[in-house]
C-alpha cells in the first residue's frame, strides 16, 4: 500500500520543512515519525518506508526507532488516546485503581481502542505532573486529580461527542492526527490557551520571592563549547552490515569498541 499522489505531495512537502530544521537529515526522524503518524493514525510499513526514503536511510533504521518510543503506535489507537499515569506517586494517589476500574469500564486494555475507535487505553509511567496526582492525559492533555469515577465520566463523554477541556493548556481538546502533527512541529496556534501552571506547580516560585532565595550566578568565566554544532562538526557512521565491524571512529572499551 502506498500514499494516494496528494498525501504524498503534502507528505515530502512537510517533510522537506522539517529536515532543513537539521544539520543532518536524519536527525530529523522523531518529528518525521509523527508526521505520518499524523495522516496514517499510527506507524504503518509504507511510513516507515517514507521515512527511509526522505532521509536515505534504511527501513530497518527507522523501524529501530519507531519500536523504542512508546509515543509511536504500531497499530490503530482511538480518535482519543487516553493515558492513566501508574508510576510511583500517582499509583499511591489512586492511579492502579483508576486503571483496572477505567479498563474494566471501557472493555480495553494497554494500547487497545474501543470497537467504535472513539477512545484506547494506556499505562503510562510517568505524566510529568506528580503536584496534580494521579494524572491522567487525552492526547497528551492534562486532566489533573482524577478518580474512578472522574475517569470514567470523562472516557463517557469522550465517547458520546461531547465537549470536554483538559485541566490545564488549550482551550480545545485535539484529536489523535492532529495532536500528532503538532509533535511533527507544525503549532496549532493553541500553545498559549489555558492555565498553563496551576498554584501546585507555582509553590516553589512563592516561596521563593516571599523568602527573597535568588540563583546562584552564572560561571561567566567557565569555559563552553560552541554552539550551535556546525553541520560540518556532526559525522554519521556508514550503515552497518550484519556480521560485520560497525564503521566509523568508536572510543576505547564502548560497546561499539567491543562489538569491533
Amino acid at each position: 500500500m502506498t500514499y494516494e499522489p496528494e498525501v504524498r505531495e503534502r507528505l515530502e512537502r512537510d517533510a522537506k520543512e522539517i529536515i532543513g530544521r537539521y544539520p543532518k537529515p536524519r536527525s530529523a526522524l522523531l518529528p518525521l515519525l509523527h508526521l505520518v503518524q499524523s495522516v496514517d493514525g499510527h506507524i504503518t510499513e509504507h511510513g516507515i518506508e517514507f521515512c527511509a526514503e526522505q532521509l536515505g536511510i534504511t527501513a530497518a533504521q527507522v523501524t529501530g526507532v519507531a519500536t523504542f518510543y512508546t509515543q509511536y503506535k504500531h497499530a490503530p489507537v482511538g480518535e482519543y488516546h487516553v493515558g492513566v499515569c501508574i508510576n510511583t506517586l500517582c499509583a499511591v494517589m489512586g492511579g492502579d485503581q483508576i486503571w483496572a476500574e477505567l479498563s474494566e469500564h471501557a472493555g480495553v486494555g494497554h494500547d487497545e481502542a474501543t470497537p467504535d475507535g472513539k477512545v484506547s487505553l494506556e499505562r503510562i509511567e510517568c505524566n510529568a505532573a506528580c503536584d496534580f496526582a494521579p494524572v491522567m492525559m487525552v492526547n497528551w492533555e492534562f486532566f489533573d486529580n482524577m478518580t474512578p469515577a472522574k475517569a470514567k465520566q470523562l472516557v463517557d463523554d469522550l465517547r458520546a461527542g461531547k465537549e470536554v477541556l483538559p485541566s490545564r493548556g488549550p482551550n480545545k481538546l485535539s484529536r489523535w492526527k492532529e495532536a500528532s502533527r503538532v509533535l511533527a512541529g507544525f503549532p496549532d496556534g493553541l500553545a498559549h490557551e489555558g492555565v498553563q501552571a496551576g498554584p501546585e506547580s507555582l509553590v516553589g516560585l512563592k516561596l521563593a520571592n516571599e523568602r527573597g532565595w535568588t540563583a546562584p550566578s552564572a560561571d561567566v568565566d567557565r569555559e563552553r563549547p560552541d554552539e550551535p554544532v556546525k553541520a560540518g562538526e556532526v559525522s554519521d557512521p556508514p550503515p552497518n552490515e550484519p556480521g560485520k565491524p560497525i564503521g566509523g571512529d568508536v572510543k576505547p572499551g564502548s560497546q561499539e569498541g567491543r562489538n569491533q
